[in-house]
């Protein structure tokens, strides 16, 4: 079985066992949005401020939300009809399309390329990428930091299978970590930033040069397709929280510690890398997000090749 296939197997199980979609897997005829979520993020902000709620009753809608651990899951959620909308790094998508799920590229968030990073302990003797041949390196499966690492050991003259992978999620991967159970760590933020200030763990590679990191806002093609009013007024609202984090860095991480469960400092070191202002999808985002795919498929990590202008909302954002 592929990773892809493998990933949205365990992820289904996961999304048809909660409660709160339970009935919900039909189109929202009642006009909600339903959007999914992580814990870090411009969402987790618009979702605290009310603001969306506002502007949607405006044009009839309602709005409900769902936390994800990750876009992986987020993404399985939504090829299921449980969300419509949602945001994701770079390789959820890739993954999703590979394996059939209906979506849609909204907008995207400029790149963020010091936002993931590839980490070892802070005494590690690894000193460069290349040091990773046949170490274990530990990361979240399907995630944005997926690429960096392809690249990142591109660059060091290694390959892929020149290491070892253990796929944890980020909890887990922190533990496996800290214990000394895997060699590096490839992660984004606040994670990153929160592994950095707290446990002094040293960055070896993050996606300067080599990887874009884009944040992209992704919608189910047939909510897209039959809600256009709805999906310009979300991402309006995502637009103006995003300019007001962008200018609020420690309000917004005030804001954030509670939900993330991680201090305001550390946030706020954590958002002076994130990238602000949400975009079109334009030709030159989809020639980078291709390369990711045209290279999963190249090393057998997603099962065909696939076609990402395929999948742009037209005319929107």
């Amino acid at each position: 079985m592929t990773i892809s296939r493998r990933l949205f197997s365990t992820a289904l199980a996961a999304v048809l066992a909660l409660p709160l979609w339970s009935g919900g897997l039909a189109q929202a005829a009642d006009k909600t949005v339903r959007i999914g979520y992580q814990k870090y993020g411009t969402l987790v902000l618009l979702k605290g401020k009310g603001l969306l709620e506002k502007k949607l009753e405006k044009i009839g809608y309602t709005v409900t939300w769902t936390e994800f651990p990750a876009g992986p899951q987020l993404l399985e959620a939504l090829n299921v009809g449980a969300v419509d909308f949602g945001t994701t790094g770079e390789t959820p998508p890739i993954f999703a399309q590979a394996a059939g799920a209906p979506l849609v590229y909204i907008a995207h968030e400029p790149p963020a390329a010091r936002g993931e990073a590839i980490l070892v302990p802070k005494d590690s003797p690894i000193k460069t990428v290349a040091d990773l041949k046949g170490k274990t390196v530990t990361l979240n499966k399907g995630s944005n930091v997926h690429y960096l690492l392809v690249k990142a050991l591109e660059e060091a003259g290694l390959k892929y299978t020149d290491i070892k992978t253990s796929f944890l999620p980020p909890a887990d991967a922190r533990a496996a970590f800290e214990q000394g159970a895997v060699d590096a760590w490839v992660i984004w933020d606040p994670f990153q930033a929160a592994a950095e200030v707290a446990i002094e763990a040293r960055e070896l590679r993050n996606g300067e040069g080599i990887v874009p990191n884009h944040q992209f806002y992704l919608g189910a093609k047939s909510f897209v397709d039959n809600n256009p009013e709805a999906v310009d007024v979300v991402i309006e609202a995502v637009g103006e929280i995003d300019e007001w984090a962008k200018a609020n860095t420690a309000a917004a991480a005030a804001e954030l510690a509670p939900s993330v469960g991680i201090p305001e400092d550390v946030l706020a070191v954590a958002l002076e890398r994130q990238s602000y202002g949400v975009k079109a999808i334009d030709e030159s985002v989809v020639k980078q997000q291709q390369a990711i795919a045209d290279t999963f498929f190249e090393l057998g990590l997603i099962p065909e090749k696939i076609s990402i202008a395929d999948v742009v909302r037209k005319g929107g954002a």
